[in-house]
């Protein structure tokens, strides 16, 4: 997210994401550990300060993500459920082998926070209940029929080059659609009110989708109307 290495041949440039915002050393904050089960959780800060990364270390969802803006967007989760419940939690974001949780506001401590979270992510994983069940939606960027070869590139190098990247800080970056040279991408968990979401778009994502993508003229954030749907039933 904040370090990704552009390469074309001989060429080598360091892009940062957020060149504004600088990052603490890649070191887990805390490590939680159960005895009893045998789980060790760490969690790591994130660009995001109302963002923690937790890290299990169990799997979570494959190679896949998932983020839940609301409590009604958990409907297929049940641990994302069991997260909701806790006071203070705005939106939750599942990875291959993290949760990212996103607090409210940044009035609210972490270490008030913290707790609970460990305990409900112990308790679920002991339970043996799926992290997901099979009516959970697919938000992946797999290609299809009906792509050309400017959209190919574009999947390729969000999957291989940038969105890894961009999980190790917590969050995720989608393909929405190509049109008039403009990518839409939708980011996903620690990403969405990040500060410096806007920094990592143009200075980051673009710049380097146009490197190695000339039709590209720009990137574009963008919102699912079912993130909408998501916020009325939540609010009624």
């Amino acid at each position: 997210f904040c370090r990704t290495m552009l390469k074309d041949h001989n060429l080598t440039t360091q892009q940062s994401f957020h060149h504004l915002a600088p990052k603490k050393p890649f070191l887990p904050s805390a490590v939680w550990h159960n005895a009893v089960r045998g789980m060790f959780i760490q969690t790591q800060d994130t660009p995001n300060p109302n963002s923690l990364k937790f890290i299990p270390g169990k799997e979570v969802l494959e190679s896949r993500t998932m983020e839940f803006s609301t409590p009604a967007a958990a409907f297929c989760s049940p641990l994302a459920r069991q997260l909701f419940k806790i006071e203070g939690v705005k939106s939750i974001f599942f990875g291959p082998d993290f949760i990212t949780v996103t607090k409210e506001s940044e009035d609210l401590d972490w270490n008030l926070l913290k707790p609970d979270i460990y305990a409900t992510i112990m308790d679920f994983f002991a339970s043996g209940l799926p992290v997901v069940t099979e009516e959970a939606p697919r938000t992946d960027t797999a290609a299809s029929e009906d792509d050309d070869e400017v959209v190919l590139m574009i999947k390729e190098l969000l999957d291989t080059r940038i969105r890894p990247t961009v999980q190790e800080d917590g969050g995720d970056v989608i393909y929405k659609g190509f049109e008039d040279g403009i990518v839409q991408l939708k980011l996903q968990g620690s990403c969405t009110s990040c500060p410096s979401s806007i920094i990592t778009l143009k200075n980051g994502i673009q710049n380097m989708l146009q490197f190695y993508i000339p039709e590209v003229e720009g990137v574009e954030q963008v919102v699912d109307d079912d993130d909408d749907v998501e916020k009325e039933a939540n609010s009624t």
